[in-house]
Formats: structure tokens, C-alpha cells, sequence
């Protein structure tokens, strides 16, 4: 599963580890009901 997702991130022309690091220190404090705004393609870095 991590690597489907870096993978998608890379696709979407996102750095990888710029992209978990961003994910990981803020999905403790973010709404499960909207989880969907951590996905690659809605990240902006």
C-alpha cells in the first residue's frame, strides 16, 4: 500500500518523501471524514 501511494505521488509529480513527511506530521490533528485532501494529487507542497 505505502508504495502504490509514493508511487502515485511520483506520478503526479510530487516529491515522495517531501509528500509523506507533509502526511504524516499532520494527519494526527486532520478529520477522518476528509482524508481524501492528503492524497497526492490534492497535496499542494
Amino acid at each position: 500500500m505505502l508504495y502504490s501511494l509514493l508511487g502515485t505521488a511520483k506520478l503526479n509529480d510530487v516529491n515522495p518523501e517531501k509528500y509523506l513527511t507533509h502526511v504524516l506530521s499532520v494527519i494526527a490533528d486532520h478529520k477522518i471524514n476528509q482524508v481524501g485532501e492528503l492524497l497526492p494529487w490534492n497535496v499542494k507542497l
